[in-house]
This record gives C-alpha cells, sequence and structure tokens, in this order.
C-alpha cells in the first residue's frame, strides 16, 4: 500500500511538473500523454514488445545455461577458477555500446547478436551467486558424504545442487533488471523491430511520449519476470526464507 501511494505522488508530481514546470513535452511528456500514447499506439506496442520479449526469454535462457555450466565447471576445478574467473570478470568492463555494433557486422541484424548481448550482460550475475552459493556448503557436509562413501558426483548431486538453488534465482532476479536494458541496447545497434527499435524511431520523430510508453512497458515486463521468479523461489524453496532460529 505504501508503494502504491507513494508511486502516485511521483505521478500526480510528474504531471504537475509538466504543467508548471515549463518543460517541452518533447523532452519530458506528461503521464497522461504517455497514457495516451499506450491506447492509440497499442496495435504498434504490443507487435514490437512480442519481439523484444522473446529477446530477452531466449537470451535470458542461453544465459541461464551458460551461466550454471561455467559456475559448475569451475566449481569443480581450482585451475578453470583460476583460468576463467578474472576472464569473466574482465568480460563485464566491456562497454555494450562498443560490442554491440560489432556483433551486428559479424551476424547480421538477425536474431543472434540480440541473444547474444542479452546474454553477455547476463551470463555474469547468474554465475557469481551461483558460484558463491556451491562455496558456502558446510564443509562438514562435504565430509560427512565422503564418510558414507558418496562419489564427488553424488555429494554436488545432493549437497551442493540443492544449496545453490538460492543463488541460481537470486542470480536470474538480478539478471531480469539487466535483460530489457541489453535487448533495448541490442535494438539500437541494428534491427527493423522492437522496442528499442521503437523508441530510436519515436525520438527524432518528436513522438516522445510514445518512447516513454515503450519504456514503461519494458519496466513492466522485467517487473514482472522478477515477481515470478520471486514466487517460484517462495514456492520451490520455502525454507529459504524462514527467518533464522525458526525451529525446524
Amino acid at each position: 500500500m505504501t508503494a502504491a501511494l507513494l508511486l502516485l505522488a511521483l505521478v500526480g508530481g510528474w504531471e504537475a511538473y509538466t504543467w508548471l514546470g515549463g518543460i517541452d513535452e518533447f523532452v519530458l511528456p506528461a503521464p497522461s500523454a504517455i497514457a495516451t500514447a499506450l491506447h492509440d499506439d497499442r496495435a504498434l506496442l504490443w507487435s514490437n514488445f512480442t519481439v523484444t520479449a522473446g529477446e530477452i526469454a531466449l537470451g535470458m535462457l542461453v544465459a541461464a545455461l551458460l551461466g550454471l555450466a561455467c559456475a559448475v565447471a569451475i566449481h569443480f576445478s581450482a585451475g578453470l577458477r583460476r583460468a576463467l574467473y578474472p576472464l569473466l570478470v574482465g568480460s563485464q568492463t566491456l562497454p555494450v555500446v562498443l560490442i554491440a555494433p560489432l556483433l551486428v557486422a559479424w551476424w547480421g541484424f538477425g536474431l543472434t547478436p540480440k541473444l547474444a548481448i542479452v546474454a553477455l550482460v547476463c551470463f555474469f550475475p547468474i554465475v557469481v551467486p551461483t558460484l558463491d552459493a556451491l562455496d558456502r556448503v558446510d564443509a562438514d557436509v562435504r565430509k560427512l558424504m565422503r564418510t558414507f562413501g558418496a562419489s564427488r558426483w553424488q555429494t554436488f548431486r545432493m549437497v551442493e545442487a540443492p544449496a545453490a538453488l538460492p543463488g541460481v534465482l537470486t542470480g536470474a532476479k538480478l539478471s531480469v533488471a539487466l535483460a530489457g536494458i541489453a535487448a533495448t541496447l541490442a535494438e539500437y545497434a541494428g534491427s527493423d523491430a522492437g522496442l528499442g527499435n521503437l523508441m530510436l524511431k519515436a525520438i527524432p520523430q518528436f513522438e516522445t511520449a510514445r518512447a516513454f510508453a515503450a519504456v514503461l512497458i519494458l519496466s513492466a515486463f522485467s517487473i514482472a519476470l522478477f515477481a515470478l521468479l520471486a514466487l517460484a523461489e517462495r514456492r520451490l524453496l520455502p525454507w529459504a526464507h524462514q527467518p533464522r532460529g525458526t525451529a525446524q
């Protein structure tokens, strides 16, 4: 309830500022103008939204598969950790705005460069929490599994993998917040459809309200994905949300 009231206050202040602040509507459209664009341009917005949503979903799937595989490989091999982890950190320092045009030049205006950019941005936030969760498994539990004659793989499957699930879902939630930005940058670099492409065309045409409407849709989609992941986390891992010291 508090969040809803705060949001209403921000929207009301925004509306008042556009009317009383003397700022040009081409620079900052009023919320009422954005709402009008959402209605009037709903078909155009929807057709471009489905393109961007597909890029986000597939890109995150690629990032999740590669991120989990990489985290498990690093966890199993100290040599790989020393070799790959610095490279993973370094990959996050590369400006996406410079990489995106290069990928488009290599692979064209199709889906592949968009997936690559989304996966590149979302990959690291999945690897780090997953690897951290794997590393935090109690050493005594591992020792107990060895005492019972469990193999390294059995220990991973029965102890470490379940313990890593909260880290996996945390990484996925972090990635959701970044995936929309990554997809937009990818479409800016080269595309003929998508919300990023729509924004890029709308602003020079002085259709700023349409561009803000596209941003609003993209934000709502990211928030919805985050909420779904949070719900899945609570349903799949209820024990992870119990207060410390709660009796089992």
